[in-house]
């Protein structure tokens, strides 16, 4: 062999290498950029988890605010009717009254166990109307009022 035919091969050597180098430079490049890609993926992916473990939290805390709110509501309409039924029953042990209150507190009942109940306002007109009976004079008007609240 030559000298010119080694420096020949030597020169389609050091061309392959030079071309597999630029090969894989641009695969590296391709592979950067990639990389970049899912690093700016992953940021937005954090970012939107972070914004819905907000929602999370702030639906937990309305959720709780909410509860207390009926809560208290609820408290509220037992010491108007106990307020109401403890005027009645001083006159006498057993009143319509407290048949009424049992009433409203059963028709109360059924309507805060399950809230999509179509009936709720049929219990509501039937609280009305037994009110409108009752020559006792608890406010069922008012209760079925502050009932018909916690349904819409």
């Amino acid at each position: 062999m030559t000298n010119a035919e080694t420096i020949l091969k030597l020169n389609e050597a050091l061309s392959t290498l030079i071309k597999a180098y630029e090969e894989l430079q641009e695969e590296n490049t391709g592979l950067k950029a990639r990389i970049n890609e899912l690093e700016d993926e992953v940021l937005d992916l954090e970012s939107a988890k972070e914004d819905l473990e907000k929602n999370v939290d702030e639906f937990k805390n309305h959720t709780e605010k909410d509860k207390s709110n009926i809560s208290s509501m609820l408290g509220k309409i037992e010491s108007i009717l106990n307020k109401k039924s403890s005027n009645t029953s001083s006159t006498s042990s057993n009143t319509p009254a407290e048949t009424a209150k049992e009433k409203v507190e059963e028709k109360k009942d059924d309507i805060f166990s399950n809230p999509s109940n179509p009936a709720s306002n049929t219990l509501l007109d039937n609280v009305k109307k037994e009110e409108e009976s009752n020559s006792n004079k608890i406010d069922l008007n008012r209760m079925a009022s502050l009932l018909n609240g916690f349904n819409h």
